[in-house]
């Protein structure tokens, strides 16, 4: 058995990422994922990769553009006005087809906003921040362990549908240390028939996403991603449930503000009330199907995020035709209260 040793939640995905073969890292610095840019710069050298400190997100993700446009497994990483900064970029490498891996530990906003931990970016990562027609893979890990798993995951999702694939967690997510046990190495990763490498002999390969025609060229190049991303929905949708099998009300939570929830369950299951968890873990695609599902065995659904409310429109459209759909959350980087949380739910009763 694997042993389990003590690491931040920001340092966690360093080195998951090492482990899943990325050797190119390039960011700038913001709170709260400082950790992840030092814990790089320390470790890539160590392991023949390649860390660069850019002058600026645009830059950043620029790099991260040419790096996966050349065939490596490369991340980079930031928090949210910084994510806003990288949207450019990440709409043309969805427009390109060119796979990495983006992590955002979320902070309070709008704008500059503060350094604490928030949930406000859940429509700039689900819905596609920048310009088009696109989507990206959004995974919400719910701690240290998932933040390793989920890493590794991210990069083999990343290439298999050639995809940008987002680690969407939180200031203190990143911050909080607990015990994992490291995934294992990838001892080889998957051909890129598609990258730039030198024509050698073959015929050239062209990556853009720049397409002048509409008539026969970008609207089929669309229609194309759509069909990828139905793949993605078809077979990717990941999520968890907790006491939901005699559950008579439904909480819906991500990342840390389900950890909260958890903590509201047990008080109210001890006062025998059946309340179960719903936790989404990739945001997008969401888990449609299995929520409307969920939501046909109970009374009523409360929705909690760190937010005033993104996610809940999510769970509206996809249960609300089966019970009531309510709504808890607290915005800025401020946590969702258990009480609460423990009083709206006997409101219902």
């Amino acid at each position: 058995m694997s042993e389990k040793i003590l690491m931040k939640g920001n340092e966690a995905i360093g080195e998951a990422a090492i482990l899943a073969g990325c050797r190119h890292y390039f960011a700038y610095p913001i709170t709260p994922q400082n950790e992840i840019p030092a814990y790089m710069a320390k470790r890539l050298p160590e392991v023949g990769g390649t860390f660069l400190q850019a002058e600026s997100e645009l830059a950043a993700v620029s790099m991260v553009m040419g790096a996966s446009a050349g065939g490596a497994r490369v991340m980079t990483s930031s928090s949210s006005p910084g994510i806003s900064l990288k949207q450019e970029g990440i709409s043309y490498m969805s427009g390109a087809q060119l796979p990495a891996v983006i992590v955002n530990m979320m902070r309070g906003g709008p704008g500059l906003g503060n350094i604490a931990g928030a949930q406000g970016d859940y429509f700039q990562a689900t819905r596609g921040g920048g310009n088009g027609d696109y989507h990206v893979l959004v995974i919400a890990p719910g701690n240290v362990q998932e933040l390793a798993d989920y890493t590794v995951k991210a990069f083999e999702l990343a290439d298999k549908y050639r995809i940008v694939c987002m680690i969407l967690g939180d200031g203190y997510l990143g911050q909080m240390s607990e015990p994992l046990v490291l995934p294992k190495a990838v001892d080889k990763l998957p051909p890129k028939d598609w990258a730039l490498t030198g024509a050698k002999g073959r015929e050239p390969h062209i990556i853009a996403s720049l397409r002048l025609n509409p008539d026969n060229y970008l609207e089929k190049h669309v229609y194309d991603l759509y069909e990828n991303y139905k793949k993605i929905e078809e077979n990717e949708v990941i999520y968890d449930t907790q006491n939901m099998e005699d559950a008579d009300y439904m909480i819906v939570a991500y990342g840390t503000a389900s950890r909260i929830c958890k903590k509201a369950i047990r008080l109210l299951r001890a006062e025998g009330i059946k309340v179960g968890l719903f936790r989404p873990v990739t945001l997008w695609p969401f888990p449609k199907k299995e929520i409307a599902e969920a939501a046909k065995k109970v009374k009523k659904i409360l929705t909690v995020e760190m937010s005033m409310g993104q996610m809940v429109q999510d769970v509206q459209i996809n249960a609300g035709k089966y019970c009531d759909v309510d709504f808890l959350g607290r915005p800025g980087g401020m946590l969702p209260e258990v009480e609460k949380i423990v009083q709206r739910v006997k409101s219902y009763v």
